[in-house]
């Protein structure tokens, strides 16, 4: 099956020009650019916080004190959301088609991935050693998830799904592809010094919760909804085990059962590669017309 767009013939609004019609016009090229800017300007935010604010990051544990988690982890995510929604402001895609409803229709069986996501937030939620933080650290750290949830769904759920159906991709390959850039994002790992084998189970994690993203996008219809999920889960993993992307100490059962969900998404993502169906043909939104098929895709 191939991942190019149909080329079935909608009919109905033609391209538009200049700035906003060049990214309209969508393509996987442009996802993966938009992608590297972004990485940029995060580490770069981050690069510049610790030449002028190190001294204020405990890096030898950044959880334990809310103003390292603020200034380490949670400042760049800020400044990164505040990029990525004046890129979208920059091109008309705010509130549509980013917050717009969803132009496919999901199907029932896509509410698995939302309830399994919700599951191992609840099972590290009970499962966290919550005296072992103060409250100004869980609250920072809750306060960076939020901002991991806008920036990285924001790009990937949002910008980077709505490059793909421009351009005419399937949904199974808009899925696919929109989820493979999310978990190569987490390939930037390895600058903190992390081993090759973490990264790589990191990336095998992140793509399989990115296509658990997707499904929630599609069965609730709009962007609004992976971002809360994405905003929960990332704090109360961090929590849980005491870093990002590190394996913790704590041995509580529930915590066990949690880690569990990296084969459980895993499994659900290439089961969904198979039977996920669909074609927006170059909408972005519900309601907006297609394309017309005169003007190549970029």
């Amino acid at each position: 099956m191939s991942t190019a767009p149909s080329g079935n013939p909608p009919t109905g609004r033609a391209r538009t020009t200049g700035w906003t019609g060049f990214w309209d016009r969508g393509g996987w090229w442009k996802a993966v650019a938009l992608s590297a800017v972004y990485l940029a300007v995060y580490l770069g935010v981050g690069w510049v916080i610790d030449r002028t604010a190190g001294d204020a990051i405990d890096f030898d544990d950044v959880f334990g004190d809310a103003r390292s988690v603020f200034l380490a982890v949670a400042l760049p995510l800020i400044i990164g959301s505040i990029v990525l929604f004046a890129f979208a402001a920059s091109v008309r895609w705010l509130p549509r088609p980013l917050f717009g409803r969803q132009p496919v229709t999901g199907r029932w069986w896509m509410w698995i991935a939302p309830v399994l996501v919700a599951i191992t937030f609840l099972l590290r939620l009970f499962g966290i050693d919550w005296a072992s933080y103060t409250g100004g650290v869980i609250a920072t750290t809750f306060l960076a998830g939020l901002f991991v949830g806008i920036a990285e769904e924001v790009l990937t759920r949002g910008i980077i799904v709505t490059l793909l159906r421009r351009q005419g991709y399937r949904e199974w390959a808009v899925a696919v592809l929109s989820s493979l850039v999310f978990a190569l994002l987490h390939t930037t790992n390895l600058l903190s010094g992390q081993a090759l084998v973490t990264v790589l189970t990191t990336i095998g994690f992140a793509f399989g919760f990115g296509m658990m993203m997707y499904l929630t996008l599609r069965v609730t219809g709009n962007l609004v909804w992976p971002i809360v999920l994405h905003a929960l889960t990332d704090p109360s993993t961090i929590l849980a085990t005491g870093g990002i992307d590190v394996a913790g100490s704590n041995q509580s059962p529930l915590l066990t059962f949690a880690g569990l969900s990296t084969i459980v998404f895993l499994v659900v993502a290439l089961i969904a590669m198979v039977v996920i169906r669909g074609n927006a043909h170059g909408r972005a939104a519900a309601g907006e017309p297609e394309l017309h098929t005169t003007v190549p895709a970029a």
